[in-house]
């Protein structure tokens, strides 16, 4: 099963978006981005739908790699 830090890695690579924008994008520090790329930290349930609507996908997607886009 692929874990939370790695999907939100690809979905990073995929839109060619850094640690450091993302973390700008969410108002936390890139070294808090960096736990959730390398699975040693978890988002809070805010960070969590700022993520989900940064990347045009689902919660559901982030945490169990289920349905993975919803309708802009």
């Amino acid at each position: 099963m692929t874990s939370f830090g790695e999907r939100l890695k690809q979905l990073m690579e995929d839109q060619s978006i850094s640690q450091r924008d993302l973390a700008a994008a969410l108002n936390i520090s890139k070294s808090t981005v960096s736990g959730y790329v390398n699975s040693y930290r978890e988002p809070d349930f805010k960070s969590l739908l700022e993520i989900a609507s940064i990347f045009h996908v689902t919660t559901d997607y982030l945490l169990f790699s289920e349905v993975r886009c919803f309708p802009r």
